[in-house]
């Protein structure tokens, strides 16, 4: 496993030697999909030994709204409130996992970065790899000894919609939409209220990042197919998803290749409430090559570090 991909993934065979060593992390069931509601009970009926539960909805984001979108980010106090609950410490790492190949946990994994605790991975195959090496499944609630994570948000890029809108737009830097092809080209939205794209937007879903055992695909294979959207390491990139929660799993994957990414956290559910935004429709924006940031001209956007912009949730 490359040194980037192990920032950010686990396998089971490695967290199972963490949970019986000194170095034990602190560990999230974060199962969620939207239009499911069951998380919670599938948790109690099994989950990972030690493993405390995080409801994506209540304590992953704040309210909805059609400002903000579905799963706008969690106000910081609010955010380090649950993190402390869930037990999580700044001196022990955090694994994060649920059953749809990781693309719920890493809202959980992208908020713990961005709030700035650096040791958080996501378990590859999740409970399913964990249970085909053999290994038992718990029942019931846990709950964590109290954590003292200090919540300092700021250290993963962002996007507001101005700015999202600006790459997409600038031919010197990619957009990737996140969801499904068919609501990236607008032949079906099940939950906004206008389907279509981004305009200049690139479709990537991200479940096309795993493989069919639902763990991520080898590095060589996502490094070519993220060459074919037109993403390399100099190229500035953003994503986007429908409420910002599978966008974090692209963000994660594009991590594993040494990638940095911005998240659109209002994502589609922002964009397609606001009557002046333009949706696109169709496949219209296909990969192309992109000025590498180096060679961007003069008044090029840049991609977004640190405390970047984002629409107060």
């Amino acid at each position: 496993m490359s040194p980037a991909r192990e920032r950010v993934l686990v396998g089971v065979r490695e967290l199972a030697g963490l949970l019986d060593g000194p170095a034990m992390p602190v560990v999230l069931d974060v199962r969620w999909a939207l239009g499911v509601t069951d998380g919670h009970e599938r948790y109690l009926a099994g989950h990972l030994p030690g493993a405390v539960y995080v409801d994506l909805e209540t304590e992953l984001a704040a309210l909805p709204s059609a400002a903000a979108g579905r799963h706008p980010l969690p106000a910081a106090h609010v955010l380090q409130a649950a993190a402390r609950r869930w037990g999580v410490r700044r001196d022990r790492g955090v694994v994060v996992y649920d059953a749809a190949g990781g693309t719920s946990a890493a809202r959980a994994w992208w908020l713990l970065r961005w709030a700035g605790h650096d040791d958080v991975r996501i378990l590859d195959g999740g409970p399913a790899a964990w249970e085909r090496a053999g290994l038992a499944l718990a029942q019931g609630e846990e709950r964590g000894e109290p954590g003292d994570v200090v919540v300092s948000p700021g250290s993963m890029p962002v996007l507001d919609a101005d700015a999202a809108a600006a790459l997409a737009a600038s031919g010197t830097g990619v957009l990737l939409d996140a969801r499904a092809g068919e609501r990236y080209r607008g032949e079906v939205e099940p939950v906004d209220p206008r389907a279509g794209h981004v305009p200049g937007a690139v479709s990537a879903p991200t479940t096309e990042n795993l493989g069919d055992d639902g763990e991520l695909l080898d590095g060589a294979t996502l490094r070519a197919r993220f060459d074919a959207l037109g993403v390399s390491g100099r190229t500035p990139v953003g994503v986007y998803c429908g409420s910002g929660v599978t966008a974090a799993h692209q963000v994660a994957v594009l991590a594993t290749l040494g990638i940095d990414a911005a998240l659109y956290a209002g994502s589609w559910s922002q964009w397609s409430n606001d009557p002046a935004r333009p949706a696109a429709t169709g496949a219209t924006a296909e990969a192309r090559p992109v000025t590498t940031r180096g060679d961007a001209p003069a008044g090029t956007p840049p991609l977004p570090t640190g405390r970047g912009r984002v629409r107060p949730s």
